[in-house]
């Protein structure tokens, strides 16, 4: 992994905004999104595959914005791109299934974040299994977890599809997960 943080990171300009570190920030809408993209790809995300059903076909993304909301009762939350046929279909089924990806499985997690690949075929050569609803469960992944849509939040161009966990399993345990940092794949070590 790089030990030297991006040389920009020393810029005042994009520590504290206009005042420097500490300084005051400027007015919303003022940092530019070119730097923003690219100091939020610093933080170190779990990658996943959101998957559901959009009428006999089987719709799935990578995913790397997710979160477990809360324990009690267990609730999750997923950021979608809100014109995607994924935040869409999802949406409208009422639940979808999201695979924590294993270290070994990046090569998923690119296949699956591809725009626009095909929805015929989209599973085929991987032994999935089936979530009570019908969404598919990928095979070797860390854990699953089946969500039912209770709200869901546009959030700038993502849509926050947020719901109760209704059904999870454990998978295997000998690898760490698949992470993207940076903009990279990484293993935990």
């Amino acid at each position: 992994m790089p030990e030297t943080p991006p040389a920009a990171l020393d810029s005042p300009d994009i520590l504290g905004g206009p005042g420097g570190p500490g300084g005051p920030a400027g007015p919303v809408g003022s940092v530019d999104e070119d730097d923003y993209r690219r100091l939020s790809e610093l933080i170190a995300a779990g990658a996943a595959i959101v998957s559901t059903r959009q009428g006999s076909h089987d719709v799935a993304v990578t995913v790397d914005s997710y979160l477990d909301v809360s324990y009690d009762p267990p609730t999750m939350l997923v950021a979608l791109y809100g014109m995607s046929r994924i935040a869409e279909a999802a949406e409208e089924a009422g639940h979808f299934c999201l695979s924590i990806l294993a270290a070994d499985q990046q090569h998923l997690a690119d296949r699956f974040g591809t725009p626009a690949s095909p929805l015929v075929g989209l599973l085929s050569g991987l032994d999935v299994t089936r979530t009570a609803d019908g969404d598919a469960v990928l095979p070797g992944v860390l854990a699953h977890f089946a969500i039912r849509v209770e709200q869901a939040v546009d959030a700038a161009t993502h849509r926050l599809l947020i719901g109760p966990v209704v059904e999870m399993g454990q998978g295997r345990l000998d690898l760490g997960p698949a992470v993207r940092f940076a903009g990279e794949k990484y293993e935990l070590r």
